[in-house]
């Protein structure tokens, strides 16, 4: 039996502009199994993880569960956990990290703040510091989502690991189960679907040289999603690599079609045509399900604007 990925695979459904929406990640490792919604189905408290879904819900920080690539036996969570916060907006893009053996400590961060780029709350409440050394990436790999995230992610995210790759954990659930093995790259929050390993390690060669490769991407976490496509548009028709320099600066319109502003920090500016289309023939988005037709986006023109 075909799988969503396979699927999606075979018709060459587009990637630009499927990535999923957050200004800010806020990561809490939880080794164990993982259940469909994990916050509330692992061996994190429950009572926490409701806490968190409400706590972020409405102010741009999404909460996910990571955990170290490998085997998940049945166990209780450790002592001291792995806590990290990334601000993926151009301009303002940072990672930070703590460690704490109290994940109800977490309701004590000023989730507004963070969805807005302030971490003080996460450095005062956890002694947090700047995470030094290789980008996050977070690979899909939660089964009990869809069964191409583990059979396709986990792979991965242990292929990573075992080529000597820092910084790789497995998520919880980063969307578009259809286009796994899905990952994505914290701090600058690109996400990227169909991954390969040696795709892969050349994003992260990339990004450590501060720059953005856009083959395979899904678009940046910190946009909508007709301001993913169109910020991957610029990047495509200008050949911009460097992260950091694009910015979606004004979206007008409403679907079906979005006239989207992206501005360059040396001051250029593009004015960008996003019209949504549907996918076709009708498709799976996740293994099990009916068949639909996912919404796409597809960049119709870009034109750029004389300076101001």
């Amino acid at each position: 039996m075909s799988t969503c990925a396979t699927t999606s695979r075979d018709l060459d459904e587009p990637l630009a502009g499927t990535a999923a929406t957050a200004r800010t990640w806020l990561l809490l490792e939880q080794p164990g199994p993982w259940g469909a919604k994990a916050l509330t189905s692992s061996h994190l408290d429950p009572a926490v993880g409701r806490a968190l879904e409400a706590a972020a819900d409405g102010t741009g920080v999404r909460v996910a569960l990571i955990r170290r690539p490998g085997r998940h036996a049945d166990c209780h969570a450790p002592a001291s956990r792995r806590v990290y916060v990334a601000h993926t907006v151009p301009g303002d893009a940072w990672l930070r990290e703590a460690t704490t053996d109290d994940p109800g400590r977490l309701l004590d961060l000023d989730f507004a703040a963070l969805g807005e780029g302030d971490h003080d709350s996460f450095d005062r409440v956890l002694g947090a510091q700047p995470h030094i050394g290789s980008p996050l990436a977070l690979v899909c790999t939660n089964g009990k989502r869809d069964r191409c995230c583990a059979l396709l992610g986990r792979p991965l995210a242990s292929e990573l690991t075992d080529a000597g790759e820092e910084g790789v954990w497995e998520v919880t659930h980063l969307g578009g189960h259809r286009f796994s093995p899905t990952l994505l790259v914290l701090p600058h929050g690109y996400a990227y679907g169909r991954a390969e390993a040696p795709h892969v390690k050349g994003v992260l060669d990339a990004i450590r040289d501060g720059r953005v490769v856009t083959e395979g991407c899904r678009g940046s976490s910190a946009w909508e999603r007709p301001g993913q496509a169109a910020e991957l548009a610029v990047r495509t028709s200008t050949g911009e690599t460097a992260a950091g320099v694009l910015g979606v600066v004004e979206t007008d319109g409403a679907a079906p079609r979005w006239e989207v502003t992206v501005a360059h920090t040396d001051g250029r500016r593009w004015r960008v045509t996003v019209a949504q289309g549907a996918s076709l023939p009708p498709r799976p988005e996740s293994c099990g399900a009916a068949l639909g037709s996912p919404a796409r986006m597809d960049v119709v023109a870009v034109r750029q604007l004389a300076p101001v």
